[in-house]
């Protein structure tokens, strides 16, 4: 990485692979504290492009300096997604982040009904955001409500799921890769689908692999940033020499 301090203020984006159970927030903070603590940036901008939830990993597009204006133009590229279902159990965020609440048969559960279950959610569909999310509602963000115990009508939106692929069926596990729209919920997705087979299912695993033509290949882990930082600090400056 040959950026500079200023090329950074002038707007860089830059491509991290988010580890597991690091909020976006956090991600975020550290490359901004690795700029000012090792570039001398006293001030700097630095943005994300679509949160991921701890329990995700994968592509974060983080955005520097002017470059935070592009924030909103690539939050609303489509978006590729590999991770897992299990299939029989049900939470109540629809993912790992709390216990099973529910259980359900899958004996019934075959090929062809899981095949007509995935077809059922190509294309525009009517989805509902997880009661853990950090959509607001009256002001109050809805994870808020749902740790209070708060019943909360949820709207739902129109999302469009492009590709809906079912990469292995091992029962009480699917794993999938999905592309879709902005603002879908792939923990919404894995708890309607569960449904759809007359049973249940919820999240287990999450990877963000693509945004729009941005790929998690060429994303780096945060802390490896942290180093390419410190050794552009380190750099010697040619005009010393002179």
């Amino acid at each position: 990485m040959n950026t500079s301090a200023e090329e950074f203020q002038n707007g860089q984006i830059l491509l991290i692979d988010k580890p597991l159970n690091w909020t976006s927030f956090q991600a975020v903070n550290k490359i901004k504290w690795a700029l000012k603590k090792h570039l001398g940036l006293k001030k700097i901008k630095v943005g994300h492009a679509g949160t991921l939830d701890p329990l995700a990993t994968g592509l974060l597009i983080v955005c520097t300096g002017k470059s935070t204006k592009l924030i909103s133009e690539l939050q609303g590229q489509i978006k590729e997604y590999t991770g897992s279902f299990f299939v029989g159990a049900t939470t109540p965020s629809y993912d790992l982040e709390t216990a099973v609440d529910q259980t359900f048969d899958t004996a019934h559960i075959n090929a062809d009904l899981i095949e007509q279950a995935r077809q059922g959610f190509l294309g525009e569909i009517d989805q509902k955001p997880p009661i853990f999310s950090a959509i607001k509602k009256d002001g109050i963000r809805l994870y808020e409500h749902a740790r209070k115990g708060e019943e909360v009508e949820i709207v739902a939106r129109k999302v469009t799921i492009d590709t809906f692929e079912l990469t292995s069926q091992v029962l009480p596990t699917l794993d999938f890769r999905v592309v879709c729209s902005k603002g879908t919920y792939i923990r919404s997705l894995a708890y309607d689908f569960g449904a759809a087979l007359n049973s249940g299912a919820h999240l287990t695993a999450l990877r963000r692999t693509k945004i729009g033509d941005y790929d998690v290949q060429n994303a780096i882990p945060v802390e490896d940033f942290e180093r390419l930082v410190l050794g552009i600090a380190e750099k010697p400056n040619p005009e010393d020499a002179l």
